[in-house]
């Protein structure tokens, strides 16, 4: 096993438990909202983000490195020629030999992705928390056991986080224990997009206005939309940021005023947004974007730039219903609600509605979500040790 000695054999016997986070993401994917809240909870307490396994000609292992944040990332190296069955077995093997090595006395369980439930088979949590981000189920691809590991998992779990308000009705009736944290912002990296910053060289020789969206590309981004508006408006320019996933790039629209940049790192996204003039929200309303709640709202509204969405229900509300994001379905509405956005950019209503959506993001921030979801941690476990010590004078 790999290991940063500096870190991981650090002892820490008064600090909080450690959280073992089993994730269906990579940790170098795109910085969304596993990576927001890991990198606070790594501030106080030593984090594990356990990786979906690569699978490798060589005898099982786990690849152990420091993120610069603080944590730890865990990719198993599993033996390939093995059924499913048999490699979450042997991954969860490794967890168990994790924990004995790091000698983690005490330590939470943090789900993602409840397909990956078999590997936690041998842990013994203080407390479980399933945080679920997004609808997996509605998802491409979803495989048809995932519903019924959710099953399993909201029978396991202590706490239930959904990635925003749809997702909480949605989850309610089945855990006693669900709360709704929808995305949060860190207003002050995306205020940079305010400060004058340089333009970034690959969109710095396009021509205004710019339209600009980033995240992944995927089935629930609408490109019949994008490639209408881009036909109808050639002279808006249409920059597009992040990986084609689970689509075949050759399926996207095309044409000169349509610019695919490839996937750009956290830290450049103000970079970009400082030189668009309106931000997109362009998703399909398809079963895949029912229940999402796009990190990416409050992000854009933090960078001073107006917004124009379709009608996701955690955009219209509250985005929508406070008026801070335009809300547009189908072609025309949607091109109306751009040009609408771009004749108000430097008007004094422009700068009134920034004024509305800054009073708003200050209250939200990913430190207070990871603050409240801490406490509701701890008060879970209370909740448990309670009930133990209950059990033991009943003996």
């Amino acid at each position: 096993m790999k290991t940063s000695e500096t870190r991981l054999r650090l002892n820490r016997g008064d600090s909080p438990a450690a959280l073992l986070v089993v994730s269906h993401l990579r940790w170098d994917f795109v910085f969304q909202r596993p990576q927001h809240l890991m990198t606070r909870a790594a501030r106080t307490r030593r984090v594990y983000y356990v990786e979906e396994p690569q699978f490798v000609a060589a005898p099982d292992s786990l690849n152990v490195r420091e993120d610069a944040s603080g944590v730890i990332v865990v990719t198993p190296q599993i033996e390939e020629g093995h059924d499913a069955t048999e490699s979450q077995a042997r991954t969860a093997r490794l967890l168990e030999g994790l924990v004995a090595s790091e000698g983690l006395a005490e330590y939470d369980l943090w789900v993602y992705t409840p397909m990956e439930l078999p590997i936690t088979a041998g842990l013994c949590p203080r407390v479980t928390v399933y945080d679920c981000m997004d609808e997996l189920a509605k998802f491409k691809g979803a495989p048809p056991e995932l519903r019924r590991r959710e099953d399993l998992l909201f029978r396991q779990a202590d706490l239930v986080f959904t990635g925003g308000h749809r997702l909480y009705e949605a989850k309610r009736e089945r855990h006693a224990g669900a709360h709704p944290f929808p995305s949060s912002v860190d207003t002050a990296h995306f205020a940079q997009a305010r400060a004058g910053l340089p333009d970034a060289p690959d969109q710095a020789g396009l021509p205004r206005p710019r339209l600009g969206f980033y995240g992944v590309i995927d089935e629930r981004f609408d490109t019949r939309l994008i490639g209408e508006l881009a036909r109808r408006r050639p002279e808006w320019q249409f920059v597009l940021l992040g990986p084609v996933v689970k689509i075949d790039p050759a399926e996207l629209p095309r044409g000169e005023n349509l610019h695919y940049l490839g996937m750009k790192g956290y830290a450049e996204l103000p970079t970009y947004l400082a030189h668009w003039d309106v931000a997109l929200l362009p998703f399909a309303l398809n079963e895949a974007t029912e229940f999402i709640s796009p990190t990416k709202t409050p992000e854009y509204l933090a960078a001073g730039v107006p917004v124009v969405s379709t009608g996701i229900r955690d955009v219209i509300r509250p985005y929508g219903e406070k008026d801070l994001v335009r809300i547009a379905d189908g072609v025309d509405a949607f091109e109306a609600a751009c040009a609408a956005a771009l004749a108000e950019r430097e008007t004094p209503a422009g700068q009134e509605r920034r004024e509305r959506a800054d009073r708003y993001l200050s209250t939200l921030s990913w430190d207070r979500t990871w603050a409240e979801m801490s406490a509701l941690i701890e008060r879970a476990a209370a909740e448990r040790n309670v009930v133990a010590l209950a059990g033991v004078a009943d003996d």
